[in-house]
């Protein structure tokens, strides 16, 4: 069974519609951790501010039960906010804690003379590492973006992909079971159905 977390910020509808067009059977939303229990799978979207995403996750009562699930080796895949929760502390609005299976902080992007923040639109992902998500995708693959800050692992190890933005940033990143993508490929058209294909595949 999948369970997608709805902890009311999400960008949940446009994930569900993706879902539904792979025809995903087996899936519920998770808002409470009986909800959450018995998940062979997990996605967590995200949009909004790292602090708040944390704070709202807290009060559903969700961190623990999620990092247990996580610790036990259970298929994730964290979606921009979702991505960047799995790091240690984000910058936003503040300094947050977040759920610290990665090492790293999320930080603001500089200002840029030449480039706006947020980064929004299509990007080309630069490939670090092979991984099962990126299965299938061709030699370029634009993939879809929406954010101000962006994580800084400590082990740069996990990155599978980067993409320059002014700076180089980690667009997505991996360690076992663990998938983290900045982008969003429930917007991403083509190449974002087949990635969130091959998690379904994990």
């Amino acid at each position: 069974m999948l369970a997608v977390i709805d902890y009311g910020a999400g960008n949940l509808r446009s994930v569900l519609h993706a879902l539904k067009h792979l025809q995903v059977a087996d899936m519920r939303l998770a808002r409470t951790p009986k909800e959450l229990a018995g998940a062979d799978k997990i996605i967590l979207p995200g949009v909004g501010a790292f602090g708040a995403c944390m704070e709202q996750m807290r009060r559903q009562d969700l961190v623990e039960p999620l990092k247990d699930a996580l610790a036990a080796g259970l298929p994730y895949l964290g979606i921009c906010v979702g991505m960047q929760m799995l790091f240690e502390l984000g910058e936003e609005m503040g300094e947050h804690a977040g759920l610290g299976i990665f090492g790293g902080r999320v930080i603001r992007f500089p200002q840029f003379t030449d480039r706006k923040v947020p980064h929004m639109g299509w990007n080309q992902l630069n490939i670090r590492r092979k991984s099962e998500l990126l299965n299938g995708l061709g030699e370029a693959n634009y993939v879809y973006f929406v954010h101000s800050y962006y994580c800084a692992p400590a082990d740069r190890d996990i990155v599978a992909a980067s993409v320059d933005y002014g700076v180089e940033f980690a667009a997505f990143v991996q360690q076992g079971n663990i998938y983290g993508v900045q982008f969003h490929p429930e917007k991403s058209q083509k190449i974002g159905l087949q990635i969130l294909a091959n998690f379904l595949r994990v």
